[in-house]
């Protein structure tokens, strides 16, 4: 059995397919306060906000060829995003937004633009240190969740 590294290039491949992003993670760092002023710019309601940022949701990542599927999981509320990256979807977020989605892959990073009533939402999630790194943009707000993988 080769125990060696793994070349550069192999590495480098990996990152650009997004593989390191694929398992299973739970938030451990999350901003709340900035959390909450995310959720509040984007139209969700106090005690919903509340309530979100109270809670430690895992996060299962699969990739099947060219389908994503995204499964947040909490004891408030399970979401599931399945989509082909560069495809525009519809999507019905955790706070009950309707909104069209579109998820790039761009270097190890996934982009998801949400788009509604005339604004955008990015959310990028990348893996950083062996840890998933969640950046949720709206407007003038940037919020960080971090997880580590179960």
């Amino acid at each position: 059995m080769d125990t060696s590294p793994p070349l550069v290039a192999e590495v480098l491949i990996t990152a650009v397919m997004g593989d390191e992003l694929v398992g299973t993670w739970k938030l451990t760092d999350n901003n709340s306060d900035d959390f909450d002023k995310y959720m509040e710019k984007v139209g969700v309601t106090f005690l919903t906000r509340k309530a979100a940022c109270h809670l430690k949701p895992d996060v299962n990542i699969t990739k099947n060829n060219d389908e994503w599927c995204i499964k947040t999981t909490s004891t408030f509320k399970n979401t599931e995003l399945s989509f082909k990256c560069g495809e525009e979807f519809d999507e019905t977020t955790a706070d009950g937004r309707k909104v069209k989605s579109i998820v790039t892959l761009e270097n190890g990073v996934l982009k998801q633009k949400q788009a509604w009533d005339g604004k955008e939402s990015i959310i990028t999630r990348e893996v950083k240190d062996g840890r998933l790194v969640a950046t949720c943009i709206f407007q003038d707000v940037n919020c960080v969740r971090i997880y580590d993988r179960k």
